[in-house]
């Protein structure tokens, strides 16, 4: 387990010095980020909480989740990491074959029948 938590069902109204008031009751949060929307800014009501030991992590979840917060219940659980980010590929998928358009010659049929 590491000491990162994942926030979940935060108010609107919360702010950071309310997470970390409420977080502080369980041990040292050493830092928040909140998740805000990239193109509005707006508040996407989650966010991650990073503990000062793996034992107080552990405690804020046995703690908070499902605790009332502002006006909702918050969910509490260990932060899963993130995968890691490989070469991205452009739109397309997970296409084989990269180059033009394979077509079958003129007289063929798709089923391999003339």
């Amino acid at each position: 387990m590491r000491n990162e938590l994942y926030l979940g069902s935060i108010s609107a109204k919360a702010t950071e010095e309310d997470i970390r008031k409420l977080f502080a009751v369980v041990g040292t949060v050493t830092s928040i980020h909140l998740i805000r929307d990239p193109q509005t800014g707006e508040f996407k009501e989650c966010g991650y909480v990073r503990m000062a030991t793996v034992q107080q992590t552990k405690e804020a979840i046995e703690v908070l989740d499902g605790a009332f917060f502002i006006d909702r219940v918050l969910s509490v659980s260990e932060a899963r990491p993130q995968p890691p980010q490989g070469k991205k590929r452009p739109f397309g998928g997970n296409r084989r074959n990269t180059g033009p358009a394979q077509r079958p010659p003129k007289g063929s049929t798709s089923r391999g029948r003339k």
